[in-house]
């Protein structure tokens, strides 16, 4: 009988690294030696996954079954087109095979989200219980920008997310979309189970964190949950809610876009409908999108941070901008001021070791706190070089690395 020849090897990738194809691919991906592995910290998973180093360039690698991985992989780009929060996919490999020619799971492989940590790893990187809201606001903000991208998550949960510091506070990045989809409209109902879902799954790893004692502080499970739905209504309602008023009240309209810019939301599209009479008027924003801040300076910068970060170092060029008298200058001209004479040179100081500790935006945000606490225990003004030079000697020397660098 003719010999039945085994599935070639098939590797589906948006931007092809050809390093990919000289992994192990005949290995199950649990038996994969430290000479692939990287010793970055993974979040809980119902799958085998590990972080891999090729050249500069770092991948996560998740086993599953094929149909799935190939699901995922197209769900993740549909996000990554839309500009959402989520890990980019960068391919899916099939037709795997052992040494026997047994079949093995296909693969999924995504970019490694640099300075990013699962939330039990935040944990053992100094979070107590009283930073688990900070955790909670940034899911709920995540769930409310896939929801207004009409995006139903299906399983939301701290362990499907990766954290980023984002000036004292965090931003949430979707990293399991294995039961996501893009859907034409989104109903109220599908909102709703997402946001019963991840109360559940979220009271349930509070309890694993509260079982394992690793948490410092006193953690209050029910209270943090009830957050996820008070939060998530709050700021859902914020958004799309429908306001009215009268014609002489014209000034809530911006007062109206000023809050939402505060939440860091662009109003990309605004409904405003008046009666017939013409004395009352109805507005409801139509398309808002984070990054309000972080788009801002981007523009007088090109720096892309986080909307948090961002919006610290704004106030920080406005802080520049009045003490030196430079309001009449041409804005995009004081930052570069700002940038060549303030943070360029802070960020010069930053030593070797300590690159892989936290980005250099939020490095530069703790810059600022460390300045107004020294400030505040001299009772005088500190300058920022001086605050910078003790905040490396003695603050960031002790943090634990959050980053690979490549440098």
């Amino acid at each position: 009988m003719p010999s039945t020849s085994p599935p070639a090897l098939r590797i589906v990738a948006s931007r092809p690294d050809p390093a990919i194809v000289t992994l192990p691919w005949s290995t199950p991906l649990e038996e994969w030696g430290d000479q692939h592995l990287v010793n970055l910290p993974r979040g809980l998973s119902r799958h085998v996954v590990r972080i891999v180093r090729l050249g500069a360039r770092t991948y996560a690698v998740k086993e599953t079954q094929e149909p799935i991985a190939f699901r995922e992989y197209r769900t993740l780009r549909d996000l990554h087109r839309l500009g959402l929060p989520a890990v980019v996919p960068q391919g899916v490999v099939a037709g795997r095979t052992d040494a026997a020619g047994e079949e093995l799971p296909a693969a999924l492989i995504t970019e490694h989200l640099r300075f990013s940590l699962p939330y039990r790893s935040l944990f053992s990187h100094g979070l107590r219980a009283d930073n688990l809201p900070a955790l909670v606001d940034a899911l709920v903000v995540l769930l409310v920008r896939l929801h207004l991208s009409d995006f139903f998550w299906g399983d939301v949960s701290l362990s499907n997310v990766l954290f980023r510091r984002n000036a004292g506070s965090f931003s949430a990045y979707l990293v399991d979309a294995e039961t996501g989809e893009l859907r034409p409209t989104l109903s109220d109902g599908m909102r709703e189970h997402d946001v019963t879902v991840g109360c559940e799954n979220v009271f349930a790893e509070l309890l694993d964190l509260q079982a394992a004692q690793t948490v410092e502080g006193e953690l209050r499970a029910h209270e943090v949950v009830d957050l996820i739905r008070d939060r998530y209504d709050a700021l859902w309602t914020e958004l799309t809610g429908e306001e009215r008023f009268g014609a002489d009240e014209m000034w809530r309209i911006e007062q109206r876009i000023e809050r939402l810019n505060d939440l860091g939301f662009d109003v990309e599209e605004l409904d405003i409908v008046t009666d017939l009479g013409g004395e009352e008027i109805r507005i409801q924003p139509k398309v808002v999108e984070l990054g309000h801040h972080c788009r801002e300076l981007q523009a007088l910068t090109g720096m892309n941070v986080e909307d948090g970060q961002a919006r610290r170092l704004l106030n920080d060029l406005a802080a520049f901008t009045a003490h030196f008298d430079l309001g009449r200058e041409d804005r995009s001209v004081v930052a570069n001021r700002w940038m060549t004479q303030v943070y360029e040179p802070i960020m010069a100081m930053i030593p070797p070791e300590g690159r892989g500790k936290l980005e250099q935006a939020e490095i530069f945000h703790e810059i600022l706190e460390h300045r107004w606490y020294l400030s505040e225990r001299a009772g005088r003004g500190i300058d920022i070089f001086d605050a910078a030079r003790d905040y490396l000697e003695t603050e960031l020397v002790n943090r634990p690395d959050e980053a690979l660098t490549t440098e």
